[in-house]
Formats: C-alpha cells, sequence, structure tokens
C-alpha cells in the first residue's frame, strides 16, 4: 500500500510517500480502507521527535480517521465488511488503576494512533473493533475525519478537565487551529461567553461563524488590555492556550482570580518562562489535558452526528501532496483542519 511516511525525525525534506507492508488485522481487529485522514500539529512533533520517544521505522501518522471496513480479524463479531466507520484514535493496551476508574488517558498504557504507533496517512489500517463506531451513511468522508481528535481533545479539555460551567467565561488564544476551533463551539454549546484572539481578519471572521461572542485582533489591539476593558478589570474564567512559549504569560494576566488555564498543546514551543507570582498571588489553575475517553468519543461523535457540532475543514488534499499539507500547518496559514484522501 501507499504511506505517507519517515524513515528517521526530522524536518519536512524526511517525509516521503511510498510503497510500505500491507496491514494484516489481529485478533479482535478490522482491516479499514482508509478514505480521509486529517493531519495535526501532533504529527509535526511526532516527526521531530523528543527524547524517549522510540518509534518502528518507517513510521507514518494520522491519528483522524474514516473508512470502511474491507478485513475481519479472528474473533470478530457484530461487524460487517462495508459498514462506514470513523477511529478512536485513543488505544489502552493496559488494565490498570486509570482505566479502572475510567481514566484512560492517564493510563501509561495509553497510546495515540499516529503518535506511538502507525496511523492512518497510508491506503489501510487494522484497528481494534473496540475503536470502531459507526458512522452516518449520508455524511462524507472527510467530514467525519476532520473533527474527530480535535472534538475529543477539546471536550475533555473544557468539559473534564477545565470544569467549564454556563455563564462563565472563555478566552480560546488562537483561532486557526483546529482544537480552538472545536473549543471555540463546544464553550459556546456549554452556554459560555466566548473571546478569540485572532491573527488577522480572515481567521476574526471564521471564529465569529462558529459562535464566537467578541474577537480580539492581535494585529491591532493588546489583547490583554482589550480583556481587561471588556471585562471591567476582572478578566476571564477560563482560558484555552494551546500556543505555549508566547502566550502563557499573558494568559496569566488575562485569566480572573482564581481561574483556570487549560492547555493541551504548545505550537510556539514547549519551553516558557512564566512569573510564578501570578500563579500563587491570584490563585491560577494550570491544567494539562490529553486526548479524551472512550466515552467521551462516543459523546463527541453524537453531538458531531446530530449537527451540535460542525466540522471545520480548511482544506481536502490527496495524500501524495502530504508533504505540502504539512507545509501549509506549519505555517499556520490554515483555518481548522486539513484532510489528507489516499
Amino acid at each position: 500500500m501507499k504511506a505517507l511516511y519517515f524513515k528517521e525525525h526530522g524536518d519536512l525534506d524526511v517525509i516521503q510517500y511510498d510503497d510500505v507492508a500491507d496491514p494484516k488485522p489481529g485478533v479482535g481487529e478490522v482491516l479499514v480502507r482508509v478514505r480521509a485522514c486529517a493531519i495535526n500539529h501532533l504529527d509535526i512533533w511526532v516527526r521531530r521527535g523528543w527524547p524517549g520517544l522510540k518509534l518502528e521505522m518507517p513510521h507514518w501518522c494520522g491519528a483522524d480517521v474514516a473508512g470502511e471496513i474491507i478485513e475481519l480479524g479472528e474473533g470478530v463479531s457484530g461487524w460487517e465488511i462495508g459498514q462506514r466507520v470513523v477511529v478512536d484514535p485513543g488505544i489502552n493496551i493496559l488494565e490498570d488503576e486509570f482505566t479502572r476508574r475510567g481514566e484512560f488517558t492517564l493510563s501509561p498504557g495509553y497510546l495515540v494512533l499516529g503518535e506511538q504507533m502507525r496511523g492512518g496517512a497510508a491506503e489501510y489500517l487494522a484497528i481494534p473493533t473496540r475503536n470502531l463506531a459507526i458512522m452516518p451513511e449520508d455524511l462524507d468522508y472527510s467530514e467525519a475525519a476532520a473533527p474527530l481528535l480535535v472534538s475529543l481533545a477539546a471536550w475533555r479539555m473544557l468539559i473534564h478537565q477545565g470544569k467549564l460551567r454556563a455563564g462563565e467565561s472563555v478566552l480560546v488564544v488562537g483561532a486557526g487551529g483546529g482544537v480552538n476551533s472545536m473549543a471555540i463551539q463546544i464553550a459556546k454549546l456549554a452556554g459560555a461567553r466566548v473571546f478569540v484572539v485572532a491573527g488577522n481578519k480572515e481567521k476574526a471572521a471564521r471564529a465569529l461563524e462558529l459562535g464566537a461572542d467578541t474577537i480580539l485582533d492581535r494585529s491591532k489591539v493588546d489583547w490583554v488590555r482589550e480583556i481587561y476593558r471588556l471585562t471591567h478589570k476582572r478578566g476571564v474564567d477560563v482560558v484555552v492556550d494551546n500556543v505555549g512559549m508566547a502566550t502563557i504569560s499573558n494568559s496569566m494576566k488575562a485569566v480572573v482570580h482564581g481561574g483556570r488555564i487549560v492547555i493541551i498543546g504548545n505550537t510556539s514551543g514547549p519551553h516558557a518562562e512564566i512569573d510564578m507570582r501570578f500563579i500563587f498571588g491570584k490563585q491560577i489553575s494550570l491544567i494539562g489535558s490529553t486526548m479524551g475517553s472512550h466515552q467521551d468519543f462516543r459523546d463527541v461523535t453524537t453531538l458531531l452526528w446530530s449537527g451540535k457540532l460542525r466540522p471545520v475543514i480548511d482544506r481536502v488534499m490527496p495524500l501524495n501532496r502530504g508533504k505540502e499539507a504539512y507545509s501549509i500547518l506549519e505555517r499556520g496559514e490554515q483555518f481548522g483542519k486539513i484532510v489528507l484522501t489516499p
């Protein structure tokens, strides 16, 4: 089969599109023909690598998969060849204290498709049946794949970790990323007032379409001062900051005393210098979040299939143009998700 892979960590030039061995479904697994696979910033970090990340090479990423079942592995029942499915990207390989209480993402045995194991940026994927969900017959494969990981991540980040409540205020730092585009929608669905920091007028307009109440164009205003003005010097209850190094200090200024900052990424870099006095002086909670549980996945797909959350797709490109797609993502030129189709 064809896959978009790399044999060593590095920049864009290590990405190749060529033949690799076809996967075979194991016990309790099915083989899925991949019809659409969205890309994420996670893929970029995996490709670049980090200390302790050990991958079987060649490796290909891709956590967001929609396709159809073409082969059943041994012991599989309740599934049929030809069924249209989406894939829960969180895979547990251990049962431990965390999984027994439903906190699957905290388990050392929690793996992410395309991160610690080969993903969906290929023509076929072998996957356990417990990670499958039926997709509606009338839904386009790209629309089904695009929101999976980002909806799951944003849901856990805001609802479970951030404990967002109706009537609170949320500041989303950055409008164009996949997680943030879903965070805007989820925060509105939860009954929050949503402020968004956008980099230009085009992204500002798209954020308003998703339901944002107020846009802060960082090319025109100091967004911390503007938050103070708009909230009468109070600040917001929750800040979504997935930018990291470049923005975390301002996020601590913009949050209310006793507020929460939820973090699920670091697109500007992982290392940040912060003033500890803000943390204890304002009694701020810095809250990390990763992915979501299998029940979270069922919850968000229900919301997606019902239209209460909607996919945000920047563009759809063929898998063989994957290097170009990642270049667009690295430059931050997209709004929402880029989807690759084998």
